[in-house]
């Protein structure tokens, strides 16, 4: 179809309507084959590209599942207060108030207030990362040649600045992430063994616990000694559900969890919110 005028160029559009890639988002997002929940539940349907990020704002009590597809996915993860960016993750208070560095199943995603963002909730891979953060241009471009946005090896940091714009964010507002799909261990002298993927199909399925803005990553890991920018597909599913409640395993499963959920309880009361 010829594109050399400006009617050519706007039927050739239109005749795009409805193609399906690889990598893109699906809307509306039941229209995604063999969702995880009633149709009607899911609110966000989403394969994103390797070196390529995406966004979203999500309601409390929605549960977020990520799946490597392909085994070398790496899903860097930023999380903020959707009306309330200033509260945002804050991994090294997720990782001393749960005594604890790796993530899994039961772990909690706490902001610097004492209260809780995100639970994990279910967790088929166990290589995730809490200690090393994402890619940056400078380290990309000495590894790759280059780790701007538009190349064929972005950096994550790079990508997250895209995502936060989106969301009137600025560089300022990136703290350090977590990502998960490719493991990092700490040996007993202290320096850390890049441990990679348990392979294709490993998921991970967060609830949010409060509104949030969730900004996404996938882009290798900066502890990947390979000497090739590899990132794969990484699926993006979301649905309707509800938060955590008391009684809950996960609620009550330590003292430090529990009064995380104590602090996010009484203060989204206090808004007229719980």
């Amino acid at each position: 179809m010829a594109t050399e005028t400006t009617y050519g160029a706007r039927d050739h559009a239109r005749a795009q309507e409805g193609t399906r890639a690889e990598a893109m988002p699906v809307v509306p997002a039941a229209d995604w084959p063999d969702p995880p929940c009633a149709a009607g539940h899911l609110v966000w349907a989403e394969t994103v590209a390797g070196g390529n990020y995406t966004h979203r704002v999500l309601a409390r009590g929605t549960e977020l599942r990520l799946t490597d597809l392909r085994g070398d996915a790496c899903a860097h993860l930023l999380l903020y207060v959707a009306d309330r960016p200033w509260e945002r993750l804050n991994v090294a208070d997720t990782v001393k108030v749960q005594w604890n560095a790796y993530l899994g199943e039961g772990r909690l995603l706490l902001s610097d207030q004492g209260r809780v963002l995100a639970s994990v909730v279910a967790d088929t891979s166990g290589r995730h990362d809490s200690l090393c953060g994402t890619s940056t241009l400078v380290r990309n471009t000495e590894r790759y040649g280059d780790g701007t946005p538009q190349s064929g090896s972005p950096a994550g940091r790079e990508l997250f600045k895209l995502a936060a714009a989106k969301n009137g964010l600025e560089p300022r507002d990136l703290p350090p992430s977590l990502s998960f799909f490719q493991g990092v261990a700490v040996r007993e002298d202290g320096s850390l063994d890049f441990a990679g993927s348990t392979g294709p199909g490993g998921s991970v399925t967060l609830r949010a616990e409060q509104d949030l803005t969730v900004l996404i990553a996938n882009v290798p890991h900066p502890a990947d000694p390979r000497p090739d920018y590899v990132s794969t597909p990484l699926e993006v599913l979301a649905w309707r559900a509800a938060p955590t409640a008391p009684g809950d395993p996960l609620w009550e499963a330590t003292p430090e969890g529990r009064r995380a959920f104590l602090n996010t309880s009484e203060f989204l009361a206090a808004r007229g919110l719980a």
